[in-house]
């Protein structure tokens, strides 16, 4: 049988050690915001690339379950987030346009797509994909970033929003791609985006130009005569729709200006509710294990022959079965946490109000969201052009006056 004074003694060392380690607060105290970097040299216009940022994917399809996710909250950020990157990757100065589309059908010269894999104010993680109208991948790579708890200390913030390094270094890394790419690389991409887009609207006038290899991606085969009416048409048409899509980016932005105040907040609860959180159930882990630690050594005492020991066995029974039961209360307080996250991301969603597109003969209005908008728009996009190119006759193969492009 095992002495009273040892079973004691080590029974208070297991409570006292898990009572000091529930303590313990682990947390991020600073975030270090890498420098944005910019072109090393000048670039021509024309070979500036155009960037599409297409609206995140909100990581709600393949969540595991193992951890608390609010679907309105994670949708309102796929939203958010693209915006943060475009604003950073423009003001590297290294890009053409910098805009936020639907989704990444967009035919640019680099597609740039990110799924939110973990968003809960103190940690975010993304994976971001980019890849240029030739599809060449230039990156398919996860970044994590931790907030400390300073960036949501109204003294002491900076203009900096608390998950800027993971922007930062995203613009960075494909800058660095970019830059590995001369002149001529550029410049295919670019050709490549205009036929790409070109076909979307007339596949039949400009088959063969480009071709598709075994993993493919895209290769200039010819170019079009530089007076065809067709590519002027295409030219036109690319134009209006540029000047859509930055119709749009004025929605973007003024749904992160609405979204941003109380997206803050939520980040800074989220952040002290990720921390709380951690704390409970270290705490109610904690508990649970000392009161059933307790509750045997309790079940041994009792067995005892002698009187005292038997009474401290019965008396650790009971301590045991107190600190587990207030294990399972923290637990429990642990999801009234949840469910106040929970409802104050109900609050955050976005309404897309009807656009009137005036043409020359009559008005369209766009409703819906905006990715429904903008199919809506490609598709009067495409009978513009149809009825633009009216009588004009396709470009006869032998008669084309195109140029063949070579070591591509």
């Amino acid at each position: 049988m095992i002495p009273l004074a040892q079973l004691l003694r080590s029974l208070s060392v297991i409570v006292l050690a898990f009572g000091l380690s529930a303590c313990v607060s682990q947390s991020h105290k600073t975030t270090a915001v890498p420098p944005l970097a910019t072109a090393s040299g000048e670039v021509s216009e024309s070979l500036l690339l155009d960037v599409g940022i297409a609206i995140f994917d909100p990581g709600l399809s393949h969540h595991n379950g193992q951890a608390q996710v609010y679907p309105e909250v994670r949708k309102a950020e796929a939203n958010y987030m693209p915006r943060l990157l475009a604003e950073v990757m423009q003001n590297s100065g290294a890009w053409g346009a910098v805009r936020v589309v639907p989704n990444a059908a967009q035919i640019t010269d680099l597609r740039v797509a990110g799924k939110i894999l973990h968003s809960d104010g103190e940690e975010l993680k993304l994976h971001i994909t980019a890849t240029d109208s030739r599809n060449r991948q230039w990156l398919d790579r996860q970044y994590t970033g931790h907030a400390s708890r300073y960036a949501y200390n109204s003294v002491t913030r900076t203009q900096y929003d608390p998950f800027q390094a993971v922007y930062h270094n995203i613009a960075n890394d494909l800058l660095k791609v970019m830059e590995a790419q001369n002149s001529r690389d550029r410049e295919r991409i670019r050709i490549v985006t205009e036929l790409r887009f070109a076909q979307q609207f007339s596949a039949d006038a400009f088959q063969g130009y480009l071709r598709q290899d075994s993993k493919g991606v895209y290769k200039v085969l010819r170019l079009p005569a530089h007076n065809d009416p067709m590519l002027e048409r295409i030219q036109q048409i690319r134009e209006r729709d540029h000047v859509f899509v930055d119709t749009m980016q004025e929605y973007y932005g003024n749904f992160s200006d609405k979204m941003y105040g109380p997206y803050q907040e939520w980040r800074k609860l989220g952040y002290q509710e990720a921390v709380a959180l951690q704390e409970l159930k270290r705490e109610s882990m904690q508990r649970m294990i000392a009161g059933g630690l307790a509750v045997v050594a309790g079940i041994a005492a009792a067995g005892s022959n002698d009187r005292v020991s038997r009474t401290a066995g019965n008396v650790a029974i009971i301590s045991g079965g107190y600190l587990f039961q207030s294990g399972l209360e923290k637990r429990n307080e642990s999801q009234i946490h949840a469910e106040a996250l929970e409802e104050l991301g109900m609050s955050l969603e976005a309404e897309v109000a009807p656009q009137v597109v005036e043409l020359e003969n009559r008005s369209i209005t766009l409703s819906g969201n905006v990715e429904d908008q903008y199919a809506q728009w490609r598709e009067l996009l495409g009978d513009i052009y149809r009825e633009e190119i009216g009588e004009l006759a396709l470009p006869d193969e032998s008669a084309n006056n195109g140029s063949v492009m070579r070591n591509n």
